[in-house]
């Protein structure tokens, strides 16, 4: 049985609406004994959250014990294959009342990214241990909230994990090592890559409204392209946005490209790469000091608002710079073909992995699972090398013992992989059009930079893209304050406005500690 300790109390403030109201109790849950279940509550399950019940399902001691969905046609189908596995859950559609439960020890989240804290710090509140996927927050000010809020409850064993899988890889720790070692010499560039196609989301004739009630129920389509029946509450779907008309075709999917809900491929995919890039620059405490970012949404005309292609560039008080590389056309020729993505090449002969990192330091480079010389030639390769198989597994063994079994887990690593994409856009956002030769006068001292921005020209160019008439979206060199996370400088007022997003009323973060 869970039990909760209320002696050291939380002052939790901020309006909690729905049906009933309810109240946000200043509990914390304890570690849980070895031949106790640990209850758990999925919390968002169309697409990732799937992934989630299927790993608790398959960790022993674990009893999944409610969902919570806002699609009521999400939640029959997943209920009824539970129901298969005679496996009968509580079923909620308001994250709140999910949260309030005290049958629940602790939630799961993977909802859309601009939930994602808000649903955690409630959860937290509520005493339960949490799960939050990647990113695990939308914006830098909640995701600082969430890393202070962490660190209040930890104390009385309370767990907060992150979604970034590679952090329970053996092999990844292995290669982290090595670059530690100084083997190849010191980092002199940490490299992010995300190849992912991605085609046009479309573009809908008309918005979708919600009904008087604050519901959506109608016909989308899914990321196949086939018609998807959705019939949810919309205003719990939008949380803290404001509830604005569903200008997509795809309801569960495209909001990743919409600003509201997420954060672009770069906050998307590029968390996961982001977050090994930093480890190899050897987890710095802090955020960068500079950031600049470019590219734009070519090939298409739809609904939109991210970049498909994007650079961004990240520079440290001390140590090497990162370098992110995002593409989302295809090799050539609009040519949408499984694999057919662009190659990137080290030092224009070694194939780098398509969606992954390159570690360049003096005497050679980290890729994925090996370690080359500045020849090509193959020095090392680090064993155990998966995608953090057992990170699920993690988080339970640490509800289990009241703390974090590896301090690669901590919601902190997660707080700086999504920041890091949220500086980038930032950038990218304040951005206006120039010219190749201007993009090129900007990375004038960098040669990785200027090698990488070829490479990126030459793709679109692949693509029968005119950057004379689609001219690149250049954000400013933004000067950035790691100690307050604030912007300074030229561009400050602008940049700290979209660092930071407006909360729905009933739907504000609660304050923690």
């Amino acid at each position: 049985m869970n039990t909760t300790q209320t002696t050291r109390r939380t002052f939790v403030r901020g309006t909690v609406a729905g049906a009933a109201s309810l109240a946000v109790l200043p509990s914390y849950s304890a570690p849980i004994g070895a031949n106790d279940d640990v209850r758990v509550a999925v919390i968002g399950f169309n697409a990732r959250g799937a992934g989630h019940i299927s790993s608790l399902l398959g960790i022993k001691g674990v009893r999944i014990v409610a969902l919570c969905d806002v699609d009521n046609k999400v939640m029959e189908k997943h209920v009824a294959a539970l129901a298969k596995k005679n496996i009968t859950v509580k079923q909620y559609s308001d994250f709140r009342e999910c949260c309030a439960d005290k049958e629940i020890d602790a939630v799961t989240i993977a909802t859309p990214n601009h939930s994602h804290t808000l649903i955690a710090m409630t959860a937290i509140a509520n005493g339960k241990h949490v799960y939050v996927e990647k990113p695990v927050c939308h914006n830098m000010w909640e995701g600082r909230k969430l890393v202070e809020a962490a660190a209040f409850v930890e104390k009385k064993g309370q767990i907060v994990q992150h979604g970034m899988q590679r952090r329970s890889s053996p092999g990844w720790q292995a290669a982290m090592d090595y670059i530690k070692t100084g083997a190849i010499g010191k980092v002199q560039l940490s490299r992010g890559i995300n190849f992912k196609a991605r085609k046009s989301i479309g573009k809908v004739a008309a918005a979708t409204q919600p009904d008087a009630a604050g519901r959506i129920a109608g016909t989308f389509r899914d990321t196949g392209g086939k018609p998807q029946i959705v019939d949810l509450d919309y205003k719990l779907w939008s949380a803290p946005r404001p509830v604005m008309p569903v200008q997509r075709e795809q309801m569960h999917y495209d909001w990743h490209w919409q600003w509201a809900y997420g954060n672009g491929d770069i906050g998307n995919q590029g968390p996961h790469q982001l977050d090994v890039a930093r480890w190899g620059l050897g987890n710095p405490d802090l955020l960068p000091k500079r950031v600049m970012s470019f590219g734009g949404r070519w090939g298409y005309d739809d609904d939109g608002e991210s970049a498909n292609n994007q650079l961004a560039f990240y520079q440290w008080a001390e140590g090497a710079p990162m370098l992110f590389d995002n593409r989302g056309l295809p090799m050539k020729d609009m040519n949408w073909a499984k694999g057919y993505e662009p190659v990137f090449r080290i030092n224009g002969k070694t194939g780098a992995p398509r969606i992954g990192n390159v570690i360049h330091c003096e005497g050679g480079f980290v890729a994925e699972s090996k370690a080359y010389d500045n020849e090509g030639q193959t020095l090392t390769k680090f064993e155990n090398f998966d995608e953090g198989k057992d990170h699920m597994k993690n988080f339970i063994d640490s509800v289990r013992a009241g703390k974090l079994v590896n301090s690669n887990l901590h919601v902190a690593h997660g707080y700086h992989a999504a920041a890091l994409a949220q500086l980038a856009n930032v950038s990218y956002r304040l951005g206006k059009q120039i010219s190749n030769a201007e993009v090129q006068e900007r990375l004038a001292a960098d040669k990785a930079g200027q090698e990488t921005l070829a490479d990126f020209i030459a793709n679109l160019e692949a693509n029968k893209i005119d950057l004379a008439a689609e001219k690149i979206s250049a954000g400013p060199w933004l000067d950035f304050d790691p100690a307050t996370e604030k912007f300074t400088g030229e561009f400050a007022a602008e940049a700290n406005k979209l660092a930071q997003d407006e909360y729905a009323a009933g739907f504000e973060l609660p304050t923690i500690g």
